[in-house]
């Protein structure tokens, strides 16, 4: 199969048919094989009747419904597993996402080799305050901690290798951060295509506020999970060592200074207490070092969905 189109979608029943319809003039025009997988993540209006009366009339339409809202990382992550595209296209269900960019992004993947292609929205038509500003703050924090040369991370037309989207797990609100999820499981050859950003043409946005703390909290985690997940004695093994260290140096210059130079007793220097707590703090870190080797960070349950129904899939 050429192509997998992956849709999250939550509330879009508006725009669901026109979408499908744009998608499938899109394939027909380029003569692809295709599969559009719709992830209902738990929609309280008639997204999923919609999904299935559109199933009915084109059998390459495809839908997963989550019994409740997970997110749109959830999402993602079940339509990755339901993929069976050579190449795999993400867009939202919203309209403001083309698909007349599907053959050019696949002709990236295909011909010039890209593992990754992130779409880029040069100019956009969300608001500058609410929604602009705060996204060039994250994409310019996930640039300069990734290296990864991308002018917008959270773009949601995408287009992958297979192998790339059967390699990684996106989990909590991970989705802005795919390509660095993908720099991390070792695909390097990322690239970006500018793309049309079109007007809303139904529906609200779904971005608030506390996306814009969430953003940078998934930032630091995903750097954090990338780097130490598999060895989380590294990091608190190294700093407990050195925070214990500080505090047993401390204490020793001050057993030292008692009984030969200074007749202070111990407690009633405040050094004393400082040196106590920074051996506390240092055997706590490094035991949860020990703890971190323990406990698997690929828990079996994190990415267990409580899935309520499926059209055209297994």
């Amino acid at each position: 199969m050429d192509l997998s189109v992956v849709i999250p979608l939550y509330n879009e029943d508006e725009s669901l048919p026109e979408l499908a319809a744009w998608i499938e003039r899109v394939m027909q025009a380029n003569g692809y094989s295709y599969e559009v997988i719709m992830i209902d993540d738990g929609s309280t209006d008639n997204s999923w009747s919609v999904i299935e009366d559109l199933r009915s009339r084109n059998a390459n339409i495809k839908g997963i419904k989550f019994q409740r809202n997970y997110g749109k990382s959830a999402a993602l992550n079940e339509g990755f597993k339901a993929a069976g595209g050579d190449v795999v296209i993400t867009m939202d269900a919203d309209m403001q996402d083309s698909p007349d960019e599907i053959p050019e992004l696949r002709r990236l993947i295909v011909e010039e080799g890209y593992d990754m292609v992130s779409g880029w929205k040069k100019k956009r038509y969300d608001n500058t305050l609410t929604k602009n500003i705060p996204s060039k703050l994250f994409n310019a924090a996930a640039r300069n901690m990734s290296k990864i040369k991308l002018h917008d991370f959270n773009c949601g037309l995408k287009s992958y290798n297979r192998k790339v989207i059967k390699s990684i797990e996106v989990y909590g609100e991970m989705h802005r951060y795919v390509p660095v999820l993908a720099k991390w499981a070792g695909f390097r050859k990322i690239g970006e295509k500018v793309v049309e950003h079109r007007a809303r043409k139904y529906g609200v946005t779904k971005f608030g506020w506390s996306r814009f703390i969430n953003g940078f909290l998934d930032l630091m985690t995903i750097f954090f999970v990338g780097k130490f997940g598999k060895r989380p004695m590294h990091f608190f093994g190294l700093w407990g060592t050195v925070c214990f260290l500080f505090g047993l140096g401390i204490f020793l210059y001050l057993t030292v200074s008692k009984f030969f130079f200074d007749a202070t007793g111990l407690t009633q220097r405040p050094l004393f207490f400082f040196a106590i707590l920074a051996m506390i703090i240092g055997s706590q870190l490094f035991l949860a070092g020990f703890i971190g080797e323990l406990i698997s960070r690929n828990s079996p349950e994190r990415n267990n969905y409580l899935i309520e129904k499926k059209t055209g899939l297994n």
